[in-house]
């Protein structure tokens, strides 16, 4: 396949690698999670080209803090954050987008005077590919060296490179997307991948009012709300689906016990769907509530103990002036010496 996107291929790859796990279908993903008691259906499904657009828009909105807050405490602190880089780094962006905020460190270690190679990791060889036209168009000494894959493949790849520092980042409060067990062996993944004067730099969003959490998803102007519906309307075109979205509405609730929100789509009244393309009928009691996304927030003491879990040690932290969301420095921890006493 030709790399048609890319405009400087001699600084500029992307190299396409099997995951390690196979990536279910769409039809598969909704016929197990409709199966499931109470039912639920995949966060991935969210990001169609209409439900990527609303996602934009949500952070526009004045109640969804993260992201602007994130990139304020990038902006205000990436000079800190750099300082102690080596002269050569590979700097890994797992889930990399469109690398909007990734641009506040590439400026700040090229004012450094780094030599910088960008190694971002994503399963979607077309916006990494964008992406990485777009930045060396605009950065003349950065490299790319792109691998489109899962996490755990793309991370082994770019962990057999020892040569040079690594900084790892993980933004966007990204972590807060899996549950406790699967947070810990995915930092435990990132640390397999490090080596000794490697760093992670791990936006999380912290816990904090409860009133405020829940506005953040679900805000006046009802963006949030469209963006949990889109995903009925991608199942009706994809799947010849009869969701009625006049029929459910959008609920975003903070789970204490968790430390996370969730987010479902709940039926109004009784009622059959049909989803033809995986011949499956699947019955909603009136109140029903079906299971979106769990967006876990985190304090900064749970934070290091379950970097610490991992194997790894959260040595930083930069915050915003309210403390709603940090950006941590995590590294790996160090062994401890060897005395040799007579």
């Amino acid at each position: 396949m030709q790399l048609l996107t890319l405009t400087n291929l001699d600084r500029c790859t992307v190299k396409a690698i099997p995951p390690a796990h196979r990536v279910l279908s769409v039809n598969e993903m909704v016929a197990d999670g409709l199966a499931r008691t109470p039912k639920r259906l995949p966060p991935i499904l969210f990001y169609d080209a209409e439900g990527s657009r609303l996602f934009e828009e949500i952070c526009k909105v004045p109640e969804y803090y993260l992201t602007r807050t994130e990139k304020a405490i990038l902006e205000q602190h990436a000079q800190g954050m750099v300082a102690g880089c080596a002269a050569d780094i590979d700097l890994v962006e797992l889930g990399s987008g469109s690398a909007l905020k990734t641009r506040i460190l590439l400026d700040a270690l090229f004012a450094g005077g780094h030599t910088v190679t960008y190694r971002p990791i994503d399963i979607s060889r077309s916006m990494l590919e964008r992406t990485a036209a777009e930045l060396t168009e605009e950065y003349a000494d950065l490299v790319v060296e792109a691998v489109a894959s899962d996490y755990d493949t793309g991370l082994a790849e770019v962990g057999r490179r020892r040569d040079r520092q690594k900084g790892f980042l993980f933004m966007g409060s990204n972590l807060g997307n899996f549950q406790h067990d699967e947070a810990r062996d995915f930092l435990a993944t990132v640390g397999a991948a490090m080596s000794p004067g490697d760093f992670l730099l791990l936006g999380v969003d912290l816990v904090k009012d409860q009133r405020l959490l829940e506005a953040a998803y679900d805000d006046a102007a009802g963006v949030t709300r469209a963006f949990n519906l889109n995903l009925l309307t991608r199942l009706n075109r994809e799947l010849g689906a009869d969701f009625d979205l006049q029929n459910f509405r959008h609920k975003a609730v903070w789970d204490a016990e968790n430390q996370a929100i969730q987010t479902y789509l709940v039926s109004t009244v009784q009622q059959t769907v049909r989803l033809p393309e995986i011949d499956l009928r699947v019955q909603f009691g009136a109140g029903e509530a079906m299971h979106t996304e769990s967006s876990h927030k985190y304090t900064l003491d749970g934070l290091a103990g379950l970097c610490r879990e991992a194997g790894l040690s959260l040595t930083r932290t930069w915050t915003d002036d309210r403390g709603w969301f940090a950006v941590n420095l995590v590294q790996p921890v160090q062994p401890t010496p060897v005395s040799h006493r007579r």
